[in-house]
């Protein structure tokens, strides 16, 4: 389960209804009950925090996120979207991520996914990380 102080407004979650799940956008939050309203490629659904599942980070939801890849000699991968860096170990390893956006750096964040490098991204950064090209 997601808590609910750690969703914003423009993250991605996937959303549970009646055994289907839906990708989509936050784009509401209702504070007093917990919910959380996903706009999916349907219609716009409000879901409680218990019917929302997080994203995980991997190469593809990166690739859709926009970040280029390059692999560097020493075997990491670093994913690169605008000024901003981010650097795995090795291919498909997201247990251990290094960030960087100018002189700000972060070495081991708390980021398994998407909303959470969502939630990084913009507070280093000052913008939403969408899947929009920059």
């Amino acid at each position: 389960m997601i808590k609910f102080s750690d969703i914003k407004v423009g993250d991605y979650m996937l959303g549970e209804f009646e055994g289907k799940t839906w990708q989509g956008q936050v784009t509401g939050l209702n504070g007093d009950e917990k919910q959380v309203c996903l706009r999916t490629d349907v219609q716009e659904f409000w879901f409680s925090t218990d019917k929302l599942h997080p994203i995980p980070v991997t190469d593809e939801t990166l690739t859709t996120l926009n970040f280029t890849k390059s692999l560097n000699e020493d075997g990491s991968v670093k994913y690169m979207k605008g000024s901003f860096r981010l650097v795995i170990p090795k291919a498909n390893d997201f247990s251990s991520i290094e960030m960087w956006y100018r002189e700000d750096r972060r070495h081991h964040p708390d980021v398994q996914y998407v909303h959470q490098l969502q939630n990084q991204y913009h507070d280093m950064t000052k913008i939403h990380l969408t899947t929009a090209p920059m």
